[in-house]
């Protein structure tokens, strides 16, 4: 049964800790990282341990065939962002990958929607949303590894810990991830894969135990090895067969030559806060642009509960998903414009009126990329770390590809690319395709500093917003201003509402010519967040999810 979101009828507050605070989706996962700040480890030594314990109890929106990226503030000061985002094999040129499917008999499984091909914009079929051709370089093993190296005080081996003992020893399936999990019992048609994650055919029930004793045989692995062991061993070769096996051109030397980045963020002030984003490949800049625009419209201005609040916030999201969808890439093979630049909000501002535009685009063609799947932690210590930390395969269980018997599922990250060699985001190879992972970091004053991010494609960015505006604007705390209703412009040219939003700011938005709709609160996004306030640590999670916040 899908659970009830549609009214949250339960409450929750701000929570506040001495000595750190941790923000997930998942209680059990908070719990690991608030056991590595217990012995001694600090904010990043607490972020890996989580993300690597939602990989086994939230299986269904994460795991190390995926990739993983960060946003920090160290206490000392430095402001910092980690990428670990794997590109396309050194075989798959367009040309390769068409051919590729034209010579298999059936593809249709390599697509959504029952099977129905997605076209690019050349005619032909477009690039595979399933299947070994969507699967790119995974960077969460390094990725991981590297932030304990760098930023730490623990070894990968100590955050491992929790993760291994849920994996092996078991773990009761929470409400929303049980719901989310039903979807493997289609996606996993290879004897390994349903034997992996699923229980005599079938996905687990609420409050059922389960072990995932495949995964976390890697993971033990992983912590007696390091993370070359995915990328140049026994685990690499076993993600290179399953690819090859399936038609794909992943090799290990694909994985071999594998690096995590540390790329210098991008950041904008809107209205004293300074907030800081991942550049490109990521979708970072689509909500820098975003605040730019809705800043020079005066959108935060507006009463709350009004329907021109919503109508400037969304129409400054149109223009910047339209820019960001054209223009984001790999910067290595595309240049990108100063999206994020004032002169460019300015411009773009110009556009908007008191009625809906609807000359914008939407969405990179065929990506669907719009309701992806995503985990985003946030963490903060006594020492004045904060860390936002997002891990993702993309969409659920990703390609349908699970490695052998490692018990690792693939991600699909390459279906964002797009076969029309024209397209900023064409596959090449090496190259990183658009990414809508982004992890947020901002500073409200000279030392409150906050971890924040919202979950799920292209709500990311919009959630985003949203979540800044409450604090800057409306003064909420933290808890509020995950709670309050949501909206989201959608690629069908729809602005969504959830359920609980006030009597009659729909039908205003109607009367300035939005199609609205009300989706359930699961379409919303899942947001997390940590603080510390000038010494003061607290912490709020998504009321959309199973999570908990908890601190020490």
């Amino acid at each position: 049964m899908d659970p009830d979101l549609d009214r949250f009828t339960s409450r929750r507050s701000t929570v506040y800790g001495q000595r750190g605070v941790v923000a997930t989706s998942q209680p059990l996962a908070s719990e690991a990282g608030i056991e590595m700040l217990r012995e001694g480890g600090n904010a990043f030594d607490a972020a890996v341990a989580t993300a690597a314990a939602l990989n086994v109890v939230e299986p269904t929106s994460t795991g190390l065939g995926g990739d993983v990226f960060a946003l920090y503030r160290t206490a000392d000061g430095d402001v910092g962002a980690m990428r670990a985002c794997g590109g396309a094999p050194a075989d798959a040129t367009i040309e390769n990958v068409r051919g590729a499917l034209d010579d298999t008999e059936d593809v249709s499984s390599y697509y959504p929607d029952d099977g129905g091909y997605a076209v690019d914009d050349t005619g032909d079929a477009g690039m595979p949303f399933y299947g070994p051709h969507a699967v790119t370089v995974p960077g969460t093993a390094r990725g991981w590894e590297a932030t304990i190296e760098e930023l730490g005080r623990l070894t990968l081996a100590d955050a491992l810990g929790p993760a291994i003992r849920y994996a092996t020893e078991g773990y009761p399936v929470s409400e929303v991830i049980a719901s989310h999990w039903t979807g493997a019992e289609d996606l996993f048609t290879d004897d390994h894969a349903r034997e992996a994650y699923l229980f005599d055919g079938e996905a687990p029930a609420v409050g059922e135990t389960v072990t995932l004793p495949r995964l976390g045989a890697s993971m033990e692995r992983i912590a007696e090895e390091g993370a070359d062991v995915v990328y140049e061993g026994e685990i690499a070769e076993a993600i290179a067969s399953e690819v090859q096996s399936q038609g794909g051109f992943m090799t290990v030397d694909d994985l071999a030559d594998f690096e995590v980045e540390w790329p210098e963020p991008v950041s904008t002030t809107y209205n004293g806060a300074e907030v800081y984003e991942l550049p490109p490949n990521n979708q970072g800049l689509i909500a820098l642009e975003a605040l730019n625009i809705a800043a020079d419209l005066g959108a935060g201005e507006y009463d709350y509960d009004t329907a021109e609040r919503v109508h400037y916030f969304a129409e400054a999201m149109k223009l910047a998903f339209h820019d960001g969808h054209r223009y984001i890439t790999d910067p290595e093979y595309e240049a990108v414009p100063p999206l994020a630049s004032d002169e460019w909000a300015d411009m773009r501002a110009a556009e908007v009126g008191d009625a809906a535009n609807h000359d914008v685009s939407f969405g990179v063609p065929n990506a669907n990329a719009e309701d992806a799947d995503t985990v985003l932690l946030t963490v903060a210590d006594d020492e004045g770390n904060v860390v936002s930390y997002i891990n993702s395969r993309f969409a659920g269980f990703g390609s349908g590809l699970v490695a052998g018997d490692t018990g690792i599922a693939l991600q699909n990250r390459g279906a964002s690319f797009s076969l029309d060699p024209e397209h900023p985001n064409a596959l090449e190879p090496g190259k990183r395709p658009f990414h809508t992972l982004i992890p947020g970091l901002a500073r409200f004053g000279e030392n409150d500093w906050a971890a924040f991010g919202v979950m799920g494609g292209y709500m990311q960015p919009q959630g985003h917003v949203q979540v800044i505006s409450n604090i800057v604007d409306y003064e909420m705390p933290l808890q509020r201003a995950l709670d309050e209703a949501r909206w989201r412009y959608r690629e069908s040219g729809e602005l969504a509402l959830e359920p609980h939003f006030d009597d009659g700011v729909a039908a205003k938005l109607v009367r300035k010519d939005h199609d609205v709709r009300t989706l359930s609160p699961v379409m919303f996004g899942g947001a997390q967040i940590a603080r510390n306030e000038d010494g003061t640590l607290s912490a709020a999670t998504e009321p959309r999810k199973d999570g908990t916040a908890q601190g020490y």
